[in-house]
């Protein structure tokens, strides 16, 4: 009687893991089909996208202004 329970348990654990494995299975499919669309729209987009301004590492006292209205405006983001 008891391995007949001890029997029924392990079908139960190989039936949890299997819908378990089942379901995640289907999680990464999925996602991998939504990360292609994205990238597929994302190349329709992507002359929409401003270009980006160099800045000059040599003059430090620009690349500190630039350092400090970021770490600036992450704060007043934070504080509202």
């Amino acid at each position: 009687m008891d391995t007949n329970l001890l029997m029924q348990g392990v079908e139960l654990m190989l039936l949890g893991m299997g819908i378990v494995f089942g379901f995640l299975s289907i999680l990464v499919f999925t996602l991998r089909g939504m990360s292609r669309l994205a990238g597929m729209l994302a190349d329709e987009t992507a002359a929409e996208v401003a270009p980006t301004v160099p800045v000059n590492v040599a003059d430090n006292t620009q690349l500190v202004a630039v350092v400090t209205a970021a770490i600036a405006r992450y704060r007043a983001s934070r504080a509202g």
